[in-house]
C-alpha cells in the first residue's frame, strides 16, 4: 500500500519536472520529468494487477495452481523447441 503512495508522489513529480522544462524550455528537464512520470505510472499499473492477481488467488487458490501449471507447461514447450 504504501508503495502505491510512493508511486504517485513521483508520478506527480514528474508532472511538475516536466511542466518545468517546458516552462524554461529545458528539453532535458522536459524528457526527465516525462520518463519519471511514466516510469511511476507503469510501476502502479503493476502494483495494483500483483494486488488484484493475490487477491484473487486468496480467493480461489486452486484456479491459481492451475493457472500458474498453465503458464509452466507453455513456458516448458516454448523452451523446449529446438
Amino acid at each position: 500500500m504504501f508503495g502505491k503512495a510512493e508511486d504517485k508522489a513521483n508520478e506527480a513529480a514528474g508532472a511538475v519536472q516536466e511542466a518545468f522544462g517546458k516552462a524554461v524550455d529545458s528539453p532535458e528537464h522536459q524528457v526527465s520529468g516525462a520518463a519519471r512520470k511514466y516510469a511511476s505510472q507503469a510501476s502502479y499499473a503493476a502494483r495494483d494487477a500483483a494486488d488484484s492477481v493475490r487477491t484473487q488467488v486468496e480467493a480461489n487458490p486452486l484456479a491459481g495452481v492451475a493457472v500458474a501449471a498453465a503458464v509452466g507447461i507453455v513456458f516448458g514447450f516454448l523452451l523446449g523447441r529446438k
